[in-house]
Order: structure tokens, then C-alpha cells, then sequence
């Protein structure tokens, strides 16, 4: 069952730093009229922090790579080695509404189909092991992706606002993956209908939203 009656899917071709990548995100949840799937890239070595995470871990677990806090949650995801999306939803459809469980349990459900070979290769957590550790792909939670031998290969972190939904995911690189077809994949099963968009946000803008909240230190280290 889809997701969504119509998506947006947009290969955003820039390669961005850190605190831009961010800020396109905030700039898509405040204007959208639709949903996004957003698929992008990352212009250096970044990893990123979830917004309750602690900035000395991460500048200790990867030293020397940039580090920018997210304004979703979960754990440190080292962008140098993954696949990343982005689903802005805006307010007024069903996903907004669903709890947090279950609107990140849809969005896996249809990501697992797009990453399985076979059907029984890539499997919804059911939460049981729960470690606490900070690094994303360390610490499956309920509803990420694992292996058949309990590995997590994808997970996400959600925000709610008045405006909708953002939810900022990871999926571990695959050998051989082609990363269009994966979006299209991902779109085919997120919604009825999709189409390939193309967005241009003012610099100036993306500019401004970044040097507000993701390249602030006070921001980036505030834990």
C-alpha cells in the first residue's frame, strides 16, 4: 500500500557542505506544497549529528571529519560511506498524523523492498537488542533495516513540526548500486503517482538558514 497519493522526487545534483545540505532540507519542509523525496550528496567529509547527540563523541569517534548537527534525531551516521535521502512531507497528509513508529515503519516497509534481492535479505528491526550506542549503524533500533545476520544497513531520524514532516535517512552503500534506479524504485513504492522534479533555492538563502542554526558552533556544539 502506498504512502503517499503523489510524490516529487528530486535528484538534487549539487554537492553540498554539511550545514547546506541541512538547511536545503528546512528550506523544502517551509515551502513544499507536496512531498519530496529528495536524494543528494555531500561536498567533503561530513558526519552528521543527531540533535540530541553529543558533539565530543563525534569529533572522538571521527577525528578530523567535519561534523554538523542535524535537527532530527538518532545517532552519528559517517556520510562518506552512505546512500542519503531526505522525505519532506507537509501538513495535511496521513503520514504527519501517524505516530512516529508508525510513520517510520511505512517508509522502511517500502525502502526494504527496494534494497532486498530477495524478499527474506533485508528485514524491519523488531527493536529487541536495543545497544545505546551513538553511532547510527551500530545501534539498530525498531523498524531500521538489518541483514539476515542482524546488521543494520539503513536508518533515519524524524522531526515534526507545525509544517509537517521531515524525515532524514541513510542506507549503508551497496556494491553495484545505481542510485536513480534506487530512487525510482523507492518512489514507485512510496506512491501512486511520482515525478522527477528539479528545485533551485536561492544561495543566498541556503546561506542564510545555515549560518542561523547548522554552522553556528553554538549549534554544532551545544552538547
Amino acid at each position: 500500500m502506498e504512502v503517499f497519493e503523489k510524490l516529487l522526487l528530486w535528484m538534487d545534483p549539487q554537492l553540498r557542505a554539511g550545514p547546506e545540505a541541512m538547511a536545503v532540507d528546512e528550506w523544502l519542509l517551509e515551502t513544499v506544497e507536496a512531498p519530496v523525496l529528495r536524494i543528494y550528496g555531500w561536498r567533503g567529509d561530513w558526519v552528521s549529528l543527531g540533535y540530541f547527540g553529543e558533539f565530543v563523541a563525534a569529533e572522538a569517534e571521527f577525528p578530523g571529519v567535519d561534523v554538523v548537527r542535524r535537527w532530527t534525531g538518532g545517532g552519528m551516521v559517517d556520510h562518506r560511506v552512505d546512500w542519503t535521502y531526505s522525505l519532506v512531507v507537509p501538513r495535511g497528509e496521513r503520514l504527519v498524523s501517524a505516530r512516529g513508529a508508525e510513520s517510520y515503519r511505512l517508509i522502511h516497509t517500502a525502502l526494504a523492498k527496494v534494497l532486498a534481492d530477495r524478499e527474506n535479505l533485508v528485514k524491519l528491526h523488531n527493536g529487541y537488542n536495543h545497544v545505546g550506542a551513538g553511532l547510527c549503524f551500530d545501534n539498530p533500533v525498531q523498524y531500521d533495516l538489518t541483514d539476515i545476520f542482524g546488521r543494520k544497513i539503513a536508518g533515519a531520524g524524524q522531526r515534526r513540526t507545525k509544517l509537517g514532516l521531515l524525515h532524514q535517512g541513510s542506507v549503508a552503500v551497496i556494491a553495484n548500486m545505481n542510485s536513480e534506479k534506487r530512487a525510482e524504485r523507492f518512489s514507485e513504492l512510496l506512491a501512486s503517482r511520482w515525478e522527477v522534479v528539479s528545485f533551485s533555492p536561492e544561495p543566498d538563502e541556503l546561506a542564510h538558514r545555515a549560518m542561523a542554526r547548522y554552522a553556528r558552533d553554538g549549534w554544532t556544539q551545544r552538547r
